[in-house]
C-alpha cells in the first residue's frame, strides 16, 4: 500500500530545473519570431545596448539589442514609435523572465532610411550646421576647382563637358573617391581633409549621379556633415537629381541640383565675360573721353581769364621795397626816441642813487649794534650778580647748613617719615639720624616730654 503511493507521487522540480524546462521549451519552438507593436521604456545604459518594451493594447513583452547588432540600425528607436521587429524568444533564469533577443527592427509607416535622415536632419539643425550665416561665399569665378567624386560616373563627366565649354581654362582636380555603400562616407571625410590641407583649390565640388535613398546614403552621414563644415574651402554639393536632397546638400556653401548645374553656378561662360568687359571697357573709353572733353574746356576758358604772373610779380617786389624803406624809418626814430627816453631815465637815477642811503643805512645799523651789545653786556653782568645773591640765599636756608652749626634730621624707620614730635614714636621704635656728616640708625629707649 505504501510502495503504491510512494510510486504515484507527481514529479517536484526545483525552480532552476522548471526554469530550464521553460527555457527548452520556448526557445525551442520558437526559433525566430517577427513582432509587431510599439516602443515605451526606451533606454541605451553606458553598455551600448538597447533595452525597451514592445507592447499593444492588451499585453507586453520586454526586449533587447545587443551593441553588435544596433551598428546595423540607421536610425535610434524612440518611445511611441511603431515598429516590426525580428528575435529570438529566451528566458533570464534569474528573474524568471522571458525576452525578445532582437536582430533587426524596422519602423512602421516609413522606411528605416527615411527616418534616420529625419532624425539626423533634426539634430544637425538643432546644432547650427544648416544656418545661412556661417555659410562661406563663393568666389565669381575660382582659379582651381576639387571634385570629390566617383572617377568612373556619370557625374563628372557631365561636369567637365560643361566646364569645357564654359571656360576651358579652368584647373579641375579629380579626388576620387567611392559614392555608395560600405566606406564611402569615410572615403569623402578623407578627401575633404586632403584638399584642404595638400590643394591649392579655391573651391571643392562634391557630387554623384542620382540613385535610390539607398544609393546616396553616404551623403547622409553625421560624419561627412561636420567635415564639410569645418572646411576651410567653400564646399558645392551636387548629389543626384533635382528632386534628391541630402544632408551634405543642406549643410554645404551651396546646394546644386545636378553635377552639370554646380559646373554652371560656378564658372561663368567665358564669351559673355569677354562681351561684358570689351562692354565696360567701351563704356569707360566713352567716359574718359568725354571728361577729358570737359576738362579741356574749362581750362580754356580759365586760361582767358589768367592776367600775366609776371606783372604781378614786378609789381608785389616794387611794393615789398617801398614798405622796406617806410619800416626803416619809423624804425629809426623810435630808437632815437627810446635813447633820449633811457638817458634821462639814467640822470634822474644817478640823482636818487641808492648807495648814498645805503651809507647812512651801514653808519645806523653799526650803531645800534654797538648799543645792543652794550646792553647785552650789562643784562648779563646784573643777571650774574642776582644768581651769586639767590645762591648764597639759598645756601644759608640748606638743611645741610643747619646740620652744620650741630642739628640733625630724625626719620622713623622704615616709612621714612621725619619726626618732628616725641609722640610719634614709641618705645621700640627705630629711627634713623642724620648728622652734618653720616647716618645713625637707633632704637628708642625711653621717651621724654610726651
Amino acid at each position: 500500500m505504501n510502495g503504491s503511493l510512494k510510486n504515484s507521487r507527481p514529479a517536484v522540480y526545483s525552480v532552476s530545473g522548471l526554469s530550464q524546462e521553460i527555457r527548452d521549451l520556448l526557445e525551442g519552438h520558437f526559433d525566430f519570431v517577427w513582432v509587431e507593436g510599439e516602443i515605451s521604456n526606451f533606454r541605451i545604459p553606458s553598455s551600448g545596448h538597447y533595452y525597451m518594451v514592445l507592447k499593444d493594447e492588451k499585453a507586453q513583452i520586454r526586449a533587447v539589442m545587443f551593441r553588435p547588432q544596433t551598428r546595423y540600425l540607421k536610425f535610434v528607436p524612440e518611445d511611441g514609435m511603431n515598429v516590426v521587429v525580428q528575435g529570438r524568444i529566451a528566458v533570464y533564469e534569474p528573474r524568471g523572465e522571458y525576452q525578445l533577443l532582437l536582430d533587426y527592427v524596422e519602423p512602421l509607416g516609413v522606411g528605416a532610411l527615411a527616418l534616420a535622415f529625419e532624425q539626423l536632419k533634426k539634430k544637425l539643425a538643432g546644432q547650427g550646421l544648416f544656418d545661412e550665416s556661417i555659410k562661406k561665399p563663393l568666389p565669381f569665378l575660382p582659379r582651381s576647382i576639387a571634385v570629390i567624386t566617383s572617377p568612373t560616373g556619370a557625374a563628372i563627366r557631365d561636369f567637365l563637358k560643361v566646364i569645357q565649354r564654359r571656360f576651358a581654362n579652368i584647373e579641375i582636380t579629380i579626388v576620387p573617391v567611392k559614392v555608395q555603400g560600405e566606406g564611402a562616407a569615410e572615403e569623402m571625410v578623407e578627401a575633404l581633409r586632403t584638399v584642404n590641407s595638400e590643394l591649392d583649390a579655391d573651391v571643392i565640388v562634391l557630387t554623384r549621379g542620382g540613385g535610390s535613398l539607398e544609393d546616396l546614403w553616404a551623403f547622409n552621414s553625421e560624419e561627412l556633415a561636420l567635415a564639410i563644415r569645418a572646411s576651410r574651402v567653400p564646399v558645392v554639393s551636387a548629389v543626384g537629381h533635382e528632386i534628391d536632397v541630402t544632408i551634405s546638400d543642406l549643410v554645404a556653401d551651396l546646394r546644386a541640383p545636378t553635377p552639370s548645374a554646380a559646373a554652371e553656378l560656378l564658372v561663368a561662360e567665358k564669351e559673355s565675360l569677354k562681351t561684358r568687359i570689351l562692354d565696360i571697357r567701351d563704356r569707360l573709353f566713352t567716359a574718359v573721353k568725354a571728361g577729358l572733353s570737359g576738362r579741356q574746356e574749362n581750362l580754356r576758358f580759365l586760361s582767358k581769364g589768367l592776367r600775366d604772373p609776371r606783372k604781378e610779380l614786378a609789381r608785389s617786389w616794387m611794393d615789398l621795397d617801398d614798405l622796406h624803406g617806410r619800416l626803416t624809418r619809423v624804425m629809426t626814430l623810435a630808437l632815437g626816441a627810446r635813447r633820449r627816453e633811457a638817458a634821462g631815465e639814467a640822470r634822474a637815477l644817478a640823482l636818487h642813487s641808492p648807495l648814498q642811503r645805503m651809507e647812512g643805512l651801514r653808519q645806523k645799523t653799526d650803531f645800534l649794534r654797538r648799543s645792543l651789545m652794550s646792553l647785552t653786556l650789562k643784562a648779563i653782568k646784573d643777571l650774574g650778580m642776582r644768581v651769586s645773591l639767590a645762591r648764597a640765599r639759598m645756601k644759608s636756608m640748606s638743611p645741610l647748613a643747619v646740620l652744620k652749626r650741630g642739628y640733625s634730621i630724625t626719620r622713623r624707620l622704615p616709612e621714612g617719615w621725619i619726626v618732628r614730635s616725641a609722640d610719634e614714636v614709641r618705645k621700640g621704635d627705630r629711627v634713623s639720624v642724620k648728622l652734618a656728616k653720616g647716618e645713625m640708625e637707633c632704637s628708642v629707649e625711653k621717651i621724654l616730654g610726651q
